[in-house]
Parts: structure tokens; C-alpha cells; sequence
């Protein structure tokens, strides 16, 4: 598949809108038109054959607000925020002015509104468009369309939100990708449980669902690296996440997948998906350097800084490559940040940052048919202690000592190798294999166990290496045909998972006396799947997508996924989307090892049970089901206007929980012993929804106002009726877009959180109590952003956030300060500075 901004011949050999548009400023566009005009006949054979992404008229409206230039220039902006490539038929010249394009559109009509003045015409194919003269005879064409992937159908459900480079460009992020993620419908930023530990290490939640249940990929391609942290007893990790492996500046886009669309992914995606796609190389050499300063105005919250460069084109005709690095640190929060609002213990701030990537990427055109990458990368990220333990303790000498001196009590080491191949095969459809290897290697100081204190780093410093090794391959082919009639594209997908974990700590806790426990600190697990996916277009305005993937998994045997998946087109302005799955998520490798033992002296037993206490892995559990649900409707006026609401529920169960009060105790001599074990039901159900505005301009492109919306309706554990994450009862992000002029954007922005409620029941079983059962009462968090292009080759952005500084401070390490269990940052000043060729 060509890069979004390439025109295509013979289904494969590039021509650079860029350069086009380079060549164009100095009058020498007759070579790649001429080339083109020689290759029409083979391109239109490989359209008709080849498998489109999804171009019907049903797809997702994206916001475009394209300046004025020539007409190569404005379908370069729309190619690379649509992701198709652009084919021309001979004598077609784009060396004229457009006015170039505003307001909400799907991608086929983005290139048709843009085309339509110069009485030209787009024929959507091959994940791409044919650009060509509009006679009289022939303009019934714009109607006839290919069918997508079932995928790219997908994508186009109300489930899906698209973060592009714009949107990060002008709203760059202090430190990782989740602070921008967050603001799309149904995504929140929670630890990993409920209970409290490990608060500030904030990850994406879907729909409530927890972190657990939210997979990240890289360009479509798994990131497991935060599996390598160990899991307590109540599913918290010590480990901010896989959204921070990306920087900022090398992000082309972000899709963020929510309900039954997501389920096609496998384990791990129950409440949804986010995937990262990074840029790709470009036509010609180019490069850019880009710099961020964060200074927040508390003197006590940590600064921000980080350098990136970034370095992509051809080597010759078939090879090209992208180079970039980056370098970044976020100085942590002061160790007594939380003092004045400690109700327990110590409540620690959030951690430092310390972070190094290096990434490479080759890509091959063998032929036209047939594209091959390689793609290496290496990660480091560092974290400065900042006072952080899962329960209280009485002795914190040590604990201060290192969040003094901001030690880096934890380093992640991230390695990756991955080879893709895409291929045209004719009649028999498009293809796309990938081949990855991830290798986590996670250095944690030494934790006490039972009483020690439980959680804290041991005295004195030392290191526990715990390593985590993904094998991931996958192959899909995609293939058109008539059946009945119906034209459909058929996806028949295979994919195999091998997982192996290496951890020392799984042998630190001693099983108790009696009970033989293994020596190998090793774990490994393998699945394998096959699925199929069929996107069938009923009608003109009505497209199914039925699905069904097996997985089979060495320890837990057979699940069934099964998915229906809807598109139907009211009317020009109005669509009805729908969709039910049917997702898992396997135990890991911690969950299910038996010869994982977790030891507390008594604070962690249940409530009127006297230690020690004993959890132990269970080989015997079930993986974690739901059945996600969700219907919606959409307006869209297609002059700035965009509207939507949908409804969604997800059935859940067999959730993996080590909560001692669902299970009984079994007291054995002088110990009592529990296991990881399967709940019951739980059930999460809400409203999502958009409303866009234009106030000023064509289609609101001078003044626009934005807004998405999220409703929880219930987020609990039916069997104990505790939250399975603490998130806001709604959550409303607005943005008020301002373009006085093309070279200048400005934004004002807001997020308003509903009321946070804590759980009842403290992780012992006992009744919640005094400010344990303290709600975090409804804020706004409000930050200004603009970002002017002085010329080509600078751009500068300027901005505030919290720019009326609500502050939340965390209360307590653990349950006892309810739903504080994070701090909300005060206002801060960034400037960022980009350089480019």
C-alpha cells in the first residue's frame, strides 16, 4: 500500500504529491503526468481487481480545514489525512488554484468536493482514488464505489474516534499520548484497579472496562510491554502504560476503537483499542527537529522537556526508509506534593519520566504489486520515585530518602523487530502478513513482601529483571466477489500469539510450609486463531459485516467470537449504525502461573482473618467474557453541522479477581490460602455522542465549535456492586477552534468531569468508612493552544494548561482516600518549536 500522500501506477509505483506540488513552484509537472498516461491501462486493471478500504458513502465524517492553494496541494492535505493514495488518469493537470476545503466529509466526498470545480471526478479503489475528467457521458461513475475490508467498515461505526497530527500538533502533549486520547468519547485515565495503589500511574479505560481490557497497537501490530510489571492481588500494576512509546511529533494518527468493532482484535480488546499509526516515509528527503517545554506554575509538580528529529525519503527507486529518534524527561512531582491532604499513610504525586526511542523503518517496492517493511525499534524508559507503596507503612526512611534524591527505582528496555509484506495477488485479492517480536525487559528495585512493608523498595537498592518475550503473526487476505448478486469483500484472517515471562518474582514469596512450589521462574502461553469477516452490501444505502473468530489457547482451549456489525443510510444526511460482539481476554501470565504466590502479613487479608495470607496463581481459570452491544444514530449536514448519540452495553463476565471477600477462606494449619478466581457478572452501559458547530466562515472553517460527550450509566460488579474502575459519571470535552487566518490556529479547550464515586468495600471485605467514601466532586480543567506557521519550514505553538488551576490532590496510597486516588496537575506554561526540510 502507498504512503497517503503518493499517486500510484500500476497499482504501486509512487508519484509525490509533494514534490509534485515542489515541482509545480518551479513549472516542471510534465514528467510524472506523462508517466502516468502510459501506465492508465495497467492501473485500471489493478483498480478493478484490487481491495478497496472502505469508500462507502456510509463512512465516518472527518472535519477538514484545507487553506487555499493549488489543486495538488490541497489533495496532498486530503490524502494524508484520509490515508488513500491518488491515481491520475492522462491529461489530467493539478497545476491550478483551489480554494481548498472545510467542513465535515467522508473521505470519498472530500475528494469529490475539492475535484467538482474543475470538472473533474474521483472513483474510489484499491485503497485509493482515480482521478479523471468529468464527461458528460460518464458522471453516473461517481455513484459506483468499491467495496472496503471489513475492517475499514468498521472503522467507520460511531465507536471510532480519530486523532490526527494536526489535532497533536496544536495540542501537543506534556508527556504521554493519553493526556490528548482522553478526550475522545468513552476513554478516561485510571489505574489499573480500583483500589487506589498505583493511582497516578493513569492508563486508558474504555467504557469502563479498565486498562486491563484496552490493547494498544503500533501501526496494527500488539504492545505488550506493560505485562512485563508483576500484578498484585487486586490487579494493580506498577507500570504507566504502552501509550508513551511513540513520541508526539512522529504520530501521523491515533485510532481509538470502542465496543463490538474492536472485538476482531483478539484478547485483550474487550472495551476497545488504540492504534498508533506513525508517519510513513516520505518521496523525498526530508527531516524536522521538534522541541517541548512544560513549566508548571506549583513549584512542587514536575517540568517537561523533550527533543525529537526526524529523518525519511527514498535511497532509489524501491527503497526507501524513516529514521527518528527522541529524548525526553519529566521531573517528578516533590515527595510532599500531597502533604496538606493526606488522610492516611503518604500519598504519593506522580512519577518522573526519563525517556530514550530509536526507531528505523525500510520499506521495499519489489514490483508494483508488492510492498515489503522492516521496521526496528528500541525504547528505554526510566521512572523517578516519588513515594509510592500499595499500603501503609511506619518506617519511611528509605521511602524518603528515594523520592528525595528522585531515584530511578524502575527502567523498562522495549526491543522490537517486525517485518510486514502487502501484496496485490489479482483476482484473488489483497493481502497484508505481519511478523513481530517484542522483547520487554522491566528492572524494578526489590520489593518487601508481607510486612516488610509490602510493596515498598527493600533496603538496601537493588534490582529484580523480569523479562517478556512476544512472538506475533498474523495474515489477512482480503478478497472481492458477487455472491447472490450481493457484492461483498470477504477477509480470512490467521494469527498466532507466543508469550514467555521470566520473573524472579514469582519465586520471591515462598508458597507456605507444606506446599512444594517450582523452581522455574518461567511462564509461557500460545494461542492461535483463525477468523473470518464478510462486509456485504446489502443495498445502496445498507451494509452487514457478519464475523466469527476462534481462538484456541494451550492452557484455556476454545472461544468463539462471533460479530454483526451494521451501516444503514437513512438519507443523505442521517445513518443508523449498530453492531454486537461477543469479546474475551485470556488469563495472564501471572494470573494463571500456580507457582505464583502472593504473600501478606494481614493488612491484605480479608476483614476479621488473621494473617498470613496466601494468593497463589490459578492454571484452572476461564478467560474474562463480554458481550458489547451498541446502536446509534448520526446527523451531518455536510456543511459544518455533525451530530450523533449511540447507546452501549457490555455484559461482562468471569472477571479475574483476587477480592477474598467472593471467595471463601480455607484455613490450612496456621495459613489461609486463596487463588485468583473467576467472578461473577458485571455490567457496563452509558451514552456517547458528538455535536459540532460552525459559527464563522465556509462550514465553520474560521470559527468552529466542538464537542463530544460521554454518560456512564453503570459501571459495577453486580455480585459485590463495587466500581471496576474509578471514572467520571460523564465526561464533556469541548473545543472552540479559531483560524483568524491560515498561518494561525488557536484553540480554547475544556474538560468537564462528572462525579467520581469510590468503592464501598475496602479491599479486605470491611466496610468503607469516613474519607474512604469521599467523591471527587464534579471540575472543569480548561487550557488554551495556538500554533502559528511563521513559514514553510518553522512552526512554533504557544499555550497554557489548567488555565484556571483545579487542582486534585490525591489523599491516601491506597482505599482510604476514596476516589482521590490521583492528582489533577495545576496550570502550566509549554512552548513548542518545529524545524523542518
Amino acid at each position: 500500500m502507498t504512503s497517503p500522500a503518493s499517486l500510484s501506477n500500476k497499482c504501486g509505483r509512487k508519484f509525490d504529491l509533494r514534490r509534485m506540488v515542489a515541482q509545480m513552484r518551479h513549472r516542471a509537472v510534465v514528467a510524472p503526468f506523462s508517466l502516468a498516461a502510459h501506465v492508465t491501462g495497467a492501473a485500471v486493471l489493478c483498480f478493478g481487481a484490487a481491495v478497496a478500504y472502505a469508500q462507502a458513502p456510509t463512512e465516518q465524517m472527518q472535519r477538514f480545514d484545507v487553506p487555499a492553494g493549488s489543486l495538488a496541494e490541497v489533495l496532498n492535505h486530503i490524502s494524508q489525512q484520509t490515508g488513500r493514495s491518488v491515481d491520475l488518469e492522462p491529461g489530467v493537470s493539478l497545476d491550478v488554484p483551489s480554494p481548498g476545503l472545510r467542513g465535515s466529509f467522508t473521505p470519498p466526498q472530500a475528494f469529490s468536493q475539492a475535484l467538482q470545480p474543475h470538472g473533474l471526478f474521483a472513483l474510489t479503489a484499491a485503497g485509493g482514488v482515480r482521478i479523471a475528467h468529468e464527461p458528460v457521458a460518464t458522471r453516473e461513475l461517481e455513484a459506483v464505489r468499491v467495496l472496503g475490508t471489513a475492517e475499514e467498515e468498521l472503522k467507520q461505526q460511531l465507536s471510532v474516534s480519530i486523532i490526527t497530527a494536526e489535532d497533536l500538533q496544536i495540542r501537543p502533549p506534556a508527556t504521554d499520548l493519553s493526556e490528548i486520547i482522553r478526550t475522545v468519547p468513552g476513554v478516561n485515565l485510571t489505574g489499573a484497579s480500583s483500589s487506589g495503589a498505583y493511582g497516578n500511574q493513569r492508563q486508558i479505560d474504555i467504557r469502563g472496562m479498565g486498562p486491563e481490557n484496552t490493547l494498544v497497537l503500533i501501526d496494527g501490530k500488539p504492545v505488550r510491554s506493560r505485562e512485563a510489571a508483576q500484578m498484585r492481588r487486586s490487579g494493580e500494576r506498577d507500570t504507566r502504560g504502552d501509550t508513551n512509546w511513540v513520541p508526539a511529533d512522529q504520530v501521523e494518527r491515533i485510532e481509538v476503537i470502542r465496543g463490538p468493532a474492536a472485538a476482531r482484535y483478539g484478547s485483550g480488546a474487550a472495551g476497545g483499542v488504540v492504534n498508533i499509526i506513525t508517519k510513513p516515509p516520505t518521496d523525498k528527503i526530508s527531516g524536522s527537529l521538534t522541541g517541548y517545554y512544560n513549566q508548571p506554575e506549583n513549584g512542587d509538580e514536575g517540568n517537561a522537556r523533550r527533543i525529537g528529529f526526524n529523518l525519511s525519503g527514498p535511497l532509489n527507486d524501491k527503497l526507501s526508509f524513516r529514521f527518528y529518534g527522541n529524548a525526553a524527561k519529566t521531573n517528578a512531582d516533590s515527595p510532599d506534593i500531597n502533604a496538606d491532604e493526606v488522610v492516611s499513610g503518604n500519598a504519593a504525586g506522580r512519577e518522573g519520566v526519563r525517556n530514550r526511542d530509536i526507531n528505523g523503518l525500510l520499506r521495499l517496492d519489489i514490483n508494483p504489486d508488492h510492498v515489503v517493511e522492516l521496521d526496528l525499534g528500541f525504547s528505554r524508559q526510566g521512572n523517578a520515585y516519588t513515594g509510592e507503596y500499595p499500603v501503609n507503612v511506619s518506617d519511611e526512611e528509605l521511602i524518603e530518602q528515594l523520592a528525595n534524591d528522585g531515584a530511578e527505582v524502575r527502567r523498562t528496555y522495549r526491543q522490537t523487530a517486525a517485518l510486514t509484506h502487502r501484496g496485490d495477488w489479482g483476482k484473488l485479492g489483497n493481502s497484508r502478513v505481519i511478523l513481530q517480536y517484542e522483547d520487554t525487559r522491566n528492572l524494578d528495585c526489590r520489593k518487601n513482601s508481607a510486612g516488610g512493608p509490602e510493596g515498598s523498595c527493600a533496603s538496601p537498592l537493588s534490582y529484580l529483571e523480569s523479562n517478556l518475550k512476544n512472538l506475533y503473526a498474523n495474515g489477512e487476505l482480503y478478497t472481492p466477489f458477487t455472491l447472490g448478486g450481493l457484492s461483498q469483500v470477504l477477509t480470512t484472517g490467521i494469527e498466532y500469539r507466543h508469550e514467555s515471562l521470566k520473573d524472579p518474582n514469582t519465586l520471591l514469596q515462598a508458597p507456605p510450609s507444606g506446599v512444594t512450589q517450582g523452581t522455574d521462574p518461567k511462564s509461557t502461553a500460545s494461542s492461535v486463531a483463525f477468523y473470518l469477516e464478510d462486509n456485504i452490501e446489502i443495498t445502496d444505502d445498507l451494509i452487514v459485516t457478519p464475523g466469527v473468530r476462534l481462538d484456541h489457547h494451550n492452557q484455556f482451549g476454545s472461544n468463539w467470537s462471533p460479530s454483526l456489525n451494521a451501516t444503514y443510510q437513512l438519507s443523505s444526511d442521517f445513518s443508523l449504525k449498530g453492531g454486537i460482539a461477543r469479546a474475551y481476554k485470556a488469563p495472564n501470565l501471572y494470573q494463571s502461573n500456580e507457582n505464583y504466590w502472593y504473600t501478606t502479613r494481614g493488612n491484605g487479608c480479608p476483614i476479621n482473618v488473621s494473617g498470613p495470607c496466601y494468593i497463589q496463581g490459578n492454571p484452572d481459570l476461564k478467560p474474562e467474557i463480554s458481550v458489547n452491544k451498541e446502536i446509534g444514530v448520526q446527523w451531518d449536514n455536510h456543511q459544518g453541522w455533525d451530530a450523533s448519540v449511540s447507546y452501549f452495553r457490555n455484559d461482562y463476565k468471569n472477571k479475574i479477581t483476587a477480592d477474598m471477600y467472593t471467595q471463601g477462606t480455607v484455613d490450612v494449619g496456621t495459613y489461609k490460602y486463596y487463588q485468583w478466581h473467576n467472578s461473577g457478572k458485571a455490567l457496563v452501559q452509558g451514552l456517547e455522542g458528538n455535536l459540532n458547530i460552525p459559527l464563522l466562515g465556509e462550514s465553520g472553517h474560521t470559527l468552529s465549535l466542538l464537542n463530544n460527550f460521554t454518560w456512564m450509566l453503570d459501571n459495577k460488579d453486580r455480585e459485590t456492586d463495587q466500581p471496576l474502575s474509578i471514572i467520571p459519571k460523564y465526561t464533556l470535552n469541548s473545543t472552540l477552534l479559531w483560524r483568524p487566518v491560515e498561518q494561525l490556529s488557536a484553540q480554547l479547550t475544556m474538560s468537564w468531569y462528572g462525579t467520581q464515586k469510590p468503592r464501598t468495600l475496602t479491599a479486605r471485605g470491611a466496610d468503607a468508612e469516613g474519607a474512604a467514601l469521599d467523591s471527587v466532586s464534579p471540575y472543569a480543567v480548561i487550557g488554551l493552544n495556538t500554533l502559528y506557521d511563521v513559514n514553510k519550514n518553522l512552526r512554533i505553538g504557544v499555550g497554557i494548561s489548567n488555565l484556571f488551576d483545579k487542582v486534585i490532590k490525591r489523599r491516601s496510597n491506597g482505599v482510604s482516600g476514596g476516589a482521590y486516588t490521583y492528582n489533577e496537575p495545576g496550570r502550566a506554561y509549554y512552548l513548542t518549536t518545529t524545524v523542518s526540510f
